[in-house]
């Protein structure tokens, strides 16, 4: 059994979480409580995810190619 390094090893997690952030942000950037500490607090966990999330398409790409 061979089994590649690196992110692609996650993805499906990353990507869940990624879209359920997002999802979440949206929803609640239209409430009366939205204001910029909750966007800073959102922000922090999405840029990281979406660093995975380019990283796993370029490695999902680079091994199609």
């Amino acid at each position: 059994m061979v089994t590649t390094p690196g992110l692609p090893q996650y993805g499906s997690a990353v990507v869940v979480g990624l879209i359920s952030l997002l999802s979440l942000k949206e929803v609640l950037s239209a409430s009366k409580y939205w204001n910029r500490r909750l966007n800073n607090s959102f922000n922090l966990p999405i840029i990281p995810l979406l660093c995975s999330f380019a990283a796993i398409v370029v490695f999902k790409v680079a091994t199609i190619i």
